[in-house]
C-alpha cells in the first residue's frame, strides 16, 4: 500500500510538471490560436540559464525569479519578432514556424551547451533517509510550486488590471483594439507568460530526468496530450488531465508488465488517439442528427 501511494505521489508530481508544460501551449493556443511545438525547447533553454546561474554560485530561489524574468522576456521577444511577421499567413504557416524555432533552439543549445548529459540540482533535498521516502518528499517539493504557480496565474488572470486586459484581447482582440488596448503588447506578454510557466516546467523537471537539449522532448508529448483533452481552452481541465496522465504512465510503468519503462510514451498518444476519436464521433452524431 505504501508504494502505491508513494507512486501515486511520484505520479502527481510528473503530472504536475506535464500541466505546467501544457497550460503554457493553452496560453499560446488562447492568445495565437496556433500550437506552439517550440514550447518545450523554450523551456529547456531556460532550464539551462537556470543552470548557468546556479553554475556561478547562485542560490536556487535567486536563479528562479531570475531565470523567470529572462523567459518571460524571450518569449515576448519571440511574439514580436518571429511570430508577428507570419502570422497572417494563417494557422499551418505558424505551426511550421515553430517547428523550426524548435529545432533551432535545439540546435543553438547544444552549441553552446553541447549534447553531454549534466546533472541539475534538486531543490528539494529530503529530510528523511529510509527508504524511498527521499523521492516522495522531493515530489512533494515539485507539486508545492506547481500549486503555487497556478494560484498566481489565477490571481493574475482574475484580479489585476494586467489580467483583466489580456481576458478582454482574448474574448475579442478586434473590440479590445477598437476599445484603445494595444493587441499587439498584450500578445507579447501572453507568449511572455506562457514562456514563464514553460520554464517552471523545465526547471522542475530536469532533476527528475537529465539536464541535456532533447530533454523536454518526451515533456512536450505528454503535455501535449494534456493540452488535448483540455481542447486546448480550458486551463481548469488541462492542468487535471496533466495530473491525470502522470499517474496513468507511472502506474502503468510500474505496475502493467508489457508497458514497463520502454512504452511509457505510448500512454499519451493512446489518450490523444482516443479523444479525437470520440470529438470526431460526436460531431458525426451532431452533422447526421
Amino acid at each position: 500500500m505504501g508504494d502505491l501511494l508513494l507512486q501515486v505521489v511520484q505520479g502527481l508530481s510528473l503530472g504536475a510538471v506535464y500541466a505546467a508544460l501544457a497550460l503554457a501551449l493553452v496560453l499560446v493556443h488562447r492568445f495565437n490560436g496556433i500550437v506552439n511545438f517550440a514550447q518545450g525547447e523554450l523551456a529547456m533553454l531556460s532550464t539551462y540559464v537556470a543552470w548557468q546561474l546556479l553554475e556561478a554560485g547562485l542560490p536556487f530561489w535567486a536563479v528562479l525569479p531570475i531565470t523567470l524574468a529572462v523567459s518571460v522576456a524571450a518569449g515576448a521577444l519571440v511574439e514580436r519578432v518571429v511570430i508577428r511577421r507570419v502570422e497572417d499567413g494563417g494557422e499551418l504557416a505558424c505551426v511550421a514556424v515553430t517547428v523550426g524555432l524548435m529545432v533551432l533552439v535545439n540546435a543553438a543549445a547544444g552549441l553552446v551547451w553541447s549534447f553531454a548529459v549534466r546533472s541539475f540540482p534538486n531543490p528539494f533535498p529530503a529530510v528523511l533517509s529510509f527508504g524511498s521516502a527521499q523521492s516522495g518528499f522531493s515530489a512533494l517539493g515539485v507539486l508545492g510550486v506547481v500549486a503555487v504557480m497556478m494560484l498566481l496565474l489565477h490571481l493574475f488572470f482574475r484580479h489585476t488590471g494586467a489580467g483583466l486586459i489580456m481576458r478582454a484581447v482574448v474574448a475579442d482582440p478586434v473590440a479590445a483594439r477598437l476599445s484603445g488596448i494595444r493587441v499587439g503588447r498584450v500578445l507579447s506578454l501572453g507568449w511572455g507568460v506562457a514562456a514563464g510557466v514553460g520554464a517552471i516546467a523545465g526547471i522542475l523537471v530536469a532533476p527528475l530526468l537529465f539536464l541535456e537539449p532533447n530533454m523536454m522532448g518526451g515533456v512536450l508529448v505528454y503535455a501535449f496530450a494534456a493540452a488535448v483533452l483540455g481542447g486546448f481552452h480550458d486551463p481548469v481541465t488541462t492542468v487535471a488531465a496533466g495530473l491525470a496522465i502522470g499517474v496513468a504512465e507511472t502506474l502503468a510503468g510500474t505496475y502493467v508488465e508489457v508497458v514497463g519503462a520502454d512504452l511509457k510514451v505510448a500512454v499519451p498518444l493512446l489518450v490523444i488517439v482516443a479523444v479525437l476519436s470520440l470529438r470526431r464521433g460526436r460531431a458525426g452524431v451532431r452533422r447526421t442528427g
